[in-house]
């Protein structure tokens, strides 16, 4: 009957929702996990139209179950399965969902506003809009909605959730933080993104037609192959953002923040670098620093140049030549570092948070600590904390005592790589050849594919 209706939104207030209790979920919880394993006595969850607002479904199996229209707010699933799960229009507000699996769940019109999905997987999920009608006790069709006549992610924390895939069209997302979350070929045709954080976030190939971003953060965030029809992204923030620039000639970047062109510079680039080599010669008494933070230096030639300390932060130095370069001390966070030639570099002490290197070659590097002379002398180390060094050629390069926390070395060459006592928590192997690497002393909690 339920799926006979589902059709436009309004005001539930007078659709009462039939109260569960712990105990009468965890009985239902017990003959749907049967049902799962197909027992005897086994019976699919079928929980539509129930309250179970602050119950605790924590690291429990309700995949395939029947939950539409139902109400979760600020219940506990933490860890929990919901695969294949039908949310049509739920109310998840305030749910507390991290590292919760809703890969291919159904969540057309569900409200998750305010919904920690932190580190939550929704491959395949539907996010699309969807509401849905249930007759009141006159007879007549009444809508059940919760404030929203679209999927509303407002406000929601999705810190580093999977959403490759999902379905998310008029999806209303407003000032949600959505900090590397993985939204690989996702569709958001028309979605409502305004103000939203995506640092770091990855939308390769993503469909963002019609799509409202004015305002969003995109510091970091991968947006290659991405559909950028008639997109807003006013006033945006695309600094340090991987992006295809030919993709933005259909897009609305009145405002954004953009690679600037080296033609803008107030001086020739040969001169910038001569001055800077002065710069560090003199211990800053002559010349001046370098600071090419946010400017596109795709392609050039700086092979040998002495960088120490200079500023390139957001820089995109795609494909750049920077073999034996001097970038001690320098500042690369959020730099553009695409099949980068840095073999035999001097990145010590080098801040590369979020500096993406795919496909680089980093072989002889040198990165470990530096020195620093004040009060006290102490050891300064480099920092690749979320850095991208996928298929990275790494070979005999030295990184220790780095921080690499939450570094992405997927299928990266590391033969006779030196990563002692770095620090790789949560850093992610996959597929990498790490077998001749020295880890001796290195924290390598929560890494993965080691």
């Amino acid at each position: 009957m339920a799926e006979a209706i589902l059709r436009t939104g309004g005001d539930p207030g007078a659709i009462p929702l039939k109260r569960i209790t712990q105990q009468q979920l965890d009985v239902s919880v017990e003959r749907h996990q049967m049902f799962l394993q197909s027992r005897q006595g086994g019976v699919r969850a079928n929980l539509t139209f129930c309250d179970l607002s602050h119950l605790d479904l924590s690291g429990r199996d309700f995949s395939h179950a029947e939950l539409s229209g139902a109400s979760l707010r600020k219940v506990k699933a933490r860890g929990a399965l919901f695969l294949c799960t039908n949310f049509f229009a739920g109310d998840l507000r305030e749910a507390e969902l991290n590292g919760a699996n809703l890969s291919r769940a159904d969540l057309r019109g569900a409200c998750l506003r305010g919904a920690d999905l932190g580190d939550a997987i929704l491959q395949d999920a539907d996010l699309r809009d969807g509401v849905m009608l249930k007759p009141d006790k006159g007879g007549n069709l009444r809508p059940v909605d919760y404030d929203t006549r679209s999927t509303e992610l407002a406000q929601a924390h999705m810190v580093g959730a999977d959403l490759s895939r999902s379905k998310m069209a008029n999806a209303f997302i407003v000032q949600t933080d959505l900090t590397d979350t993985i939204l690989r070929g996702v569709k958001l045709m028309r979605a409502d993104l305004s103000n939203s954080n995506l640092t770091g976030a990855n939308l390769d190939g993503a469909d963002l037609t019609d799509a409202n971003f004015t305002g969003a953060i995109f510091r970091g965030a991968i947006l290659t192959s991405v559909t950028m029809n008639r997109t807003k992204l006013n006033n945006a923030d695309l600094f340090g953002a991987v992006i295809d620039l030919w993709s933005l000639d259909r897009a609305d970047t009145k405002g954004a923040r953009l690679p600037r062109s080296l033609d803008t510079l107030d001086t020739d680039i040969k001169e910038l670098l001569v001055a800077h080599d002065q710069w560090v010669q003199t211990a800053g008494k002559h010349g001046a620093r370098a600071n090419l933070a946010g400017y596109n230096l795709s392609g050039l030639d700086l092979g040998g140049a002495n960088l120490a300390a200079a500023d390139f932060e957001g820089a995109v130095l795609k494909d750049c030549r920077l073999a034996n370069c001097i970038l001690m001390m320098a500042n690369l966070p959020l730099a553009d570092l695409r099949r980068a030639e840095l073999s035999g570099a001097d990145l010590r002490g080098a801040n590369l948070k979020r500096a993406n290197l795919t496909e680089a070659r980093l072989s002889t590097v040198r990165a470990g600590p530096i020195n620093v002379i004040g009060a006290t002398t102490h050891l300064w180390p480099a920092n690749f904390e979320r850095a991208r060094l996928c298929l990275t050629d790494l070979s005999g390069a030295s990184f220790r005592m780095a921080n690499m926390t939450h570094a992405d070395f997927t299928r990266a060459r590391l033969p006779d790589t030196d990563l002692r006592d770095a620090i790789l928590l949560d850093a992610d192997f996959t597929q990498a050849d790490a077998r001749t690497a020295d880890l001796t002393g290195a924290d390598i909690r929560g890494a993965k594919g080691l």
